[in-house]
Formats: structure tokens, sequence, C-alpha cells
């Protein structure tokens, strides 16, 4: 499987709208597309008006096992974009950590 970045703007009118997606993100994926793709993580994007979007990583075979999946789950995709390479400067820190 390769990795990519899918961008998702303004995809949802709150964060109780993003939790319900991504429900359902997990469902197609985990039960659905086993074989065919990973969700690794998501950066939650303030996109103003209280609208979010993201920015999410996963394992896919293929940009279309991407569409595919946002199909059956229900999700913008604006964008997907092969990555690389992977540099990690520092681990994410922790949610609240200063």
């Amino acid at each position: 499987m390769n990795m990519y970045a899918i961008l998702r703007r303004s995809g949802w009118r709150s964060p109780a709208d993003l939790e319900e997606a991504a429900a359902r993100s997990s469902k197609a994926g985990d039960e659905e597309m086993p074989d065919d793709i990973r969700w690794i993580r998501s950066y939650v994007l303030e996109e103003g008006g209280g609208s979010v979007g993201t920015v999410c990583i996963y394992q896919a075979t293929s940009p279309e096992a991407i569409r595919d999946h946002a199909g059956r789950a229900d999700l913008p995709v604006d964008e997907i974009i092969p990555i690389a390479d992977t540099v990690i400067v520092r681990p994410d820190p922790a949610a609240g950590a200063e």
C-alpha cells in the first residue's frame, strides 16, 4: 500500500458532524475495505464560521480505493496527494500540551 494525504476543505458544519463522518469512515474502511485502505490519522482544520475540514493520512492501494471509500462513507475529497516520504522532527504533541 502507498501513503496518501487527503484534503477535505470545509467538509463539515461542526465538530459533531465530523465525529459522525469519522464513525462512517472507520466502518467502511475496517469492515468493507480492510485490504484496500487504512486510516492512519487526521488533522482537523478550523475553516471559519464553525465549519471544519481535515487533512487525512491514509494507506491505500490506489487513489481509486480512496474515492471508493469516500463514496461509501459519504466523505468529501478535494484532493488526493501521494506522500513521497516522511520526516519526523518531533512526534505529534498530545492534545492540550504546550
